[in-house]
C-alpha cells in the first residue's frame, strides 16, 4: 500500500529546496511546477503543493491552512542512529525549518521540528538495548 500525505505550501519551490536539504528524494514523475512528490520511506510520499492547486481540489477551500496554523497531524518516522537523528534536525535548521524540543527517553530519542509551512515531525531512534529490555 502506498500512502501518500498532501501538504499545501506557500512556495513550492522552496518547499522542494527545503526536502531536498533533508536528503529527501524528488519523485520526478509524480511533480510538476504546481507540485512536488517527495518519498519519505519506501511507498510513502509527501506531496508538497501550491495553496492555489489544493485550493482547486473540490470542496477543501477552507482546510488550506498556513504556517500560523499548528499542524494537526504529526508525522513520525524511525532513523538508524541517534547520529542520523541529529543530522537530520540540523539540515532542517540550516534549511529554515523551526527546531522544537528533544526528548531522551530511556528506550527512545526523539527530536521535533517544523518545516517552513509549518507542518510538524517527530524523527524518532529507538535505543538498541531498550529493545530488548522493554
Amino acid at each position: 500500500m502506498s500512502l501518500f500525505i498532501p501538504c499545501p505550501v506557500d512556495s513550492v519551490e522552496r518547499a522542494t529546496a527545503f526536502y531536498s536539504a533533508l536528503g529527501r528524494t524528488l519523485n520526478t514523475e509524480m511533480s510538476d511546477h504546481n507540485v512536488s512528490c517527495f518519498a519519505i520511506a519506501p511507498e510513502h510520499y509527501v506531496m508538497l503543493g501550491s495553496r492555489e492547486m489544493y485550493a482547486s481540489v473540490g470542496g477543501v477551500e477552507e482546510l488550506i491552512g498556513g504556517p500560523a496554523t499548528p499542524s494537526k497531524v504529526t508525522v513520525s518516522f524511525d532513523l538508524d542512529s541517534r547520529e542520523a537523528m541529529d543530522a537530520i534536525v540540523e539540515r532542517a535548521s540550516a534549511a529554515g525549518g523551526r527546531i522544537g524540543d528533544t526528548d531522551d527517553y530511556s528506550f527512545m530519542y526523539q527530536r521535533q521540528f517544523d518545516d517552513p509551512d509549518g507542518y510538524h515531525y517527530s524523527p524518532f531512534w529507538m535505543k538498541p538495548d531498550a529493545q530488548t529490555t522493554a
